[in-house]
């Protein structure tokens, strides 16, 4: 009779834990925000404070991205810490349907948004302190769950500017790309704050 009761002040004192504190467990938290799409901060924003927000954070993940790529058998690499990503500017270029003539569809019109950047990164070579800046051309699209990259173009000059910028290339699989893809993720996810 005594083992029955501990065993059920224990069940009780389990659950009075489990569900008097939700807000102590941060997974629990952030899928509350998950499973009610209405308080997602991240589908619910315009694009220009929700761009401001990824332009503070992008360094971080930038570097968080190029560090898990960093490969240790390699005995010589050089990798790019990003400083600082600038203002973000929301004035489109005008995208020209090469199938359809008729098509004019505008920025924003076709369901895709165009972002310009730049970046400040710094690469160490040969112990010597290199800086570069880079040109970002983002397009973003809305989904029901929030906003996704559906493709990157980025160029390269040094800085102070030294030499032209290199020629657009597509960097949608670059480690910008990647640190806009996981911040979007985790803006997504909820866990970030406005």
């Amino acid at each position: 009779m005594v083992k029955k009761k501990n065993y059920y002040l224990l069940f009780v004192f389990s659950c009075w834990i489990f569900i008097s504190n939700p807000l102590n467990y941060p997974a629990l938290a952030a899928k509350s925000v998950v499973n009610n799409p209405k308080e997602n901060s991240c589908s619910n924003k315009d694009l220009a404070s929700l761009t401001t927000k990824l332009m503070r954070d992008l360094p971080a993940y930038f570097n968080r991205a190029t560090q898990r790529a960093r490969r240790l058998d390699r005995s010589v690499q050089v990798y790019s810490y990003m400083l600082v990503a600038g203002k973000p500017d929301f004035q489109p270029l005008p995208l020209r349907s090469w199938t359809d003539e008729a098509d004019k569809s505008a920025n924003g019109k076709n369901g895709v948004e165009q972002i310009f950047f730049t970046t400040l990164e710094r690469q160490y070579v040969k112990g010597k302190a290199v800086q570069l800046q880079d040109f970002h051309w983002l397009f973003l699209t809305k989904t029901e769950s929030g906003w996704r990259v559906a493709m990157m173009y980025s160029q390269t000059g040094g800085y102070p500017k030294q030499q032209p910028p290199t020629p657009p290339r597509e960097s949608s699989d670059s480690a910008v790309a990647q640190g806009i893809k996981t911040w979007l993720r985790d803006c997504r996810a909820g866990s970030l704050r406005f």
